[in-house]
């Protein structure tokens, strides 16, 4: 179980992942997207697929309708089976673009790949409990299980402890968890199952009730039921703000603006395949001039290559450029707009007979830049507001033609580092 990023495993671990094997993470579909914390555990699990292992990420379509009680102090919320279904689609299609962008991007850092996504497979639970009976689970799971080494697992003792307690529906989580582990050990020969080290205990109760299941019952495939031997759990290091919680539940922390050295090494190390070469001489270059956050553009142009591919890469790169200042005569209005296409926080449309010829205070208002006429007169009297990078001095100016990129789009700045783009439509 790794508690940072150097870490040693066991010899039996070691010699087992010498010759190809599975290994498989979760998901739940809580959300429609994946967040940092799963990039952590994708990233483990891409290593894998790189250097040949088929890889799997199980989707808890059936799961995700139980709850995970790990890390929480109470009882989850349940979603509907309509939403589920809907964030298993979503996270499906997000997974394999990830995948797809992520061999890509090895390719590119130069691992020599050979089974391309031949041997990456993402998969749902509820395929196989949707048709299992009550019976059958308390028959094929429950009676593996005893009640004890249940209570004792962290994440039911921490609900034990509260006033609230844990449903028996949580508490059941473990069973449900643990057969998953069991289904694709014996269907699709998984040896090893990868997670955050809250999921230790779900992983540990996996690895039991494989043990127990296969010295009792028959393997589907006899021919490879000898073959089929140990189970190995990983667990990474969980993500966590300076407060301490999970990053996938907390919000506004990018971990690419860290100003943090040691913490930008160390994602570095988590989140790309550069090798320790290449970090080595990222961060040199760093120490040398801090405050051009070198490390830091690096570890966030590395991360969204890896997630959104090369073009999703220049996209941003671009988008940047403008946030930054870049004169607007050197862009297209086009790209412009594409670049924040899908960022509804930066980008507005407005009608263009609202906003021509309108005076500036209006403008900035209509286009969601300030929340009033007022507080937008206020900025242009501290010399706080931008139109296309130029600071605006008179609150009566009027917005003209030539004030919109190709006739489309302008730009407004609040302060240092606030933007809003407003896309002007007929």
């Amino acid at each position: 179980m790794a508690s940072d990023t150097t870490v040693s495993f066991p010899p039996d671990i070691i010699n087992h992942v010498k010759k190809q094997t599975a290994v498989y993470c979760g998901v739940d579909p809580t959300a429609p997207s994946l967040h940092l914390g799963n990039l952590l555990t994708l990233m483990g699990l891409l290593h894998f697929n790189v250097i040949g292992h088929r890889t799997i990420v199980l989707i808890g379509g059936a799961t995700g309708l139980i709850g995970d009680p790990s890390g929480r102090n109470t009882e989850r919320q349940p979603m509907s089976v309509t939403t589920i279904e809907h964030n298993v689609t979503a996270l499906n299609q997000q997974l394999c673009r990830i995948f797809n962008n992520g061999l890509v991007y090895a390719s590119r850092r130069g691992f020599v790949l050979t089974n391309e996504l031949d041997n990456f497979l993402v998969m749902n639970n509820l395929e196989w409990f949707r048709k299992m009976t009550a019976l059958e689970m308390l028959n094929n799971i429950g009676r593996y299980f005893r009640v004890g080494p249940m209570l004792m697992k962290d994440s039911v003792k921490l609900r034990m402890e509260n006033e609230g307690g844990i449903s028996f529906t949580e508490f059941s989580y473990q069973l449900l968890q643990a057969y998953d582990f069991w289904y694709l050990y014996n269907h699709h020969q998984c040896r090893i199952q990868l997670g955050g080290s809250d999921q230790w205990g779900n992983i540990t109760a996996g690895i039991d009730l494989i043990n127990k299941k296969k010295n009792h019952e028959m393997i589907d495939d006899k021919n490879i039921k000898d073959k089929l031997r140990d189970v190995f759990g990983i667990t990474i290091p969980l993500l966590l703000t300076s407060t301490g919680e999970k990053f996938g539940k907390s919000t506004g922390n990018a971990i690419w603006l860290n100003e943090n050295l040691t913490n930008v090494e160390k994602y570095l190390l988590m989140f790309t395949l550069l090798n320790a070469e290449e970090i080595t001489q990222i961060m040199k270059t760093h120490v040398e001039s801090p405050e051009k956050h070198y490390a830091q553009e690096k570890l966030a142009s590395e991360i969204t290559e890896l997630v959104h591919g090369l073009q999703g890469l220049k996209k941003a790169q671009f988008a940047t450029s403008i946030l930054f200042d870049t004169p607007t005569k050197d862009m297209s209005g086009h790209d412009i707009i594409d670049a924040f296409a899908n960022d509804s926080r930066c980008l507005t449309t407005v009608k263009r007979n609202d906003v021509l010829n309108c005076s500036i205070d209006r403008v900035a208002v209509v286009a969601g830049a300030c929340k009033s006429r007022s507080e937008a007169n206020k900025l242009i009297k501290s010399g706080g507001l931008y139109l296309n990078s130029k600071r605006i001095g008179d609150p009566q100016y009027q917005l003209q033609e030539n004030d919109l990129v190709d006739g489309i789009v302008c730009i407004f700045r609040i302060g240092r580092s606030n933007y809003r783009l407003a896309q002007i439509v007929d």
